[in-house]
């Protein structure tokens, strides 16, 4: 296990930047805030795909990071940039499209092979309703899971770990209406021993907070940030220790 995997598994808070929502200036100042407040890692990409100025902005934050784990958060293979430490290779296994299942990762090899330093992290991502229909539910075409269904995370989890998956990814999506409930992240807590992060719909300390007493190991915002921009870092860093 690499030193940065090891360190996740302290927990803390995760930043998810967009590279579409944010300038090379502005990621490298988060990046450095997120350094100094001792964020736990630094998380990029949409669900979209395909942006030209990911790699830009994977600069600006390696630029800033002073050491903070770089993971991508790919929305397709299409993202992957080798200026990271590692990707989390996500299987919606919440759904039933083939080509989030593991079409894309087939189209991921190529880039794994010119790139073994990068370290693939196999990830069971679930997509919980947080009340709107959010851009990762429209593009993967697949429905989230109720958020009053504890019992259906848990199976989905402990599915995704008997086939041999690392970590999980709870997300309401970005721009939920509520975030991830706390009997839900308990529920994934209690169904897998691999880091359980956890984001969406994140909207304050006190949201953070919950998530992280409920079993999350990294609490992902990103919306909340782009809004309030680098200051709110220390509040929610704090929230999340």
């Amino acid at each position: 296990m690499r030193r940065f995997f090891a360190h996740l598994s302290d927990g803390g808070l995760g930043i998810l930047v967009d590279p579409m929502r944010v300038s090379s200036d502005d990621a490298e100042e988060l990046a450095r805030r997120a350094s100094g407040e001792g964020v736990r890692a630094l998380l990029l990409g949409n669900s979209f795909g395909g942006d030209t100025n990911t790699r830009e902005i994977a600069r600006a934050l390696r630029r800033g990071s002073d050491g903070v784990p770089i993971l991508q958060f790919p929305g397709a293979a299409s993202q992957l940039v080798p200026e990271v430490d590692a990707v989390l290779l996500l299987s919606l296994v919440s759904g039933r499209n083939p080509q989030y299942l593991i079409e894309e990762h087939v189209r991921a090899v190529p880039f794994f092979e010119r790139h073994p330093e990068i370290e693939a992290i196999s990830t069971a991502y679930c997509l919980v309703d947080g009340g709107v229909v959010t851009t990762v539910e429209s593009v993967s075409q697949t429905r989230p899971l109720p958020a009053d269904k504890p019992e259906l995370v848990a199976a989905h989890v402990r599915a995704a770990m008997l086939i041999g998956m690392r970590a999980v990814y709870l997300d309401a999506g970005s721009g939920a209406r509520w975030p991830v409930g706390a009997e839900l992240i308990r529920a994934a807590r209690a169904s897998t021993s691999g880091l359980l992060f956890v984001g969406g719909g994140v909207c304050d300390a006190r949201a953070v907070r919950a998530a992280r007493e409920a079993g999350a190991d990294v609490v992902v915002v990103g919306t909340l940030l782009e809004r309030e921009g680098s200051r709110a870092v220390r509040e929610l860093a704090h929230a999340a220790t």
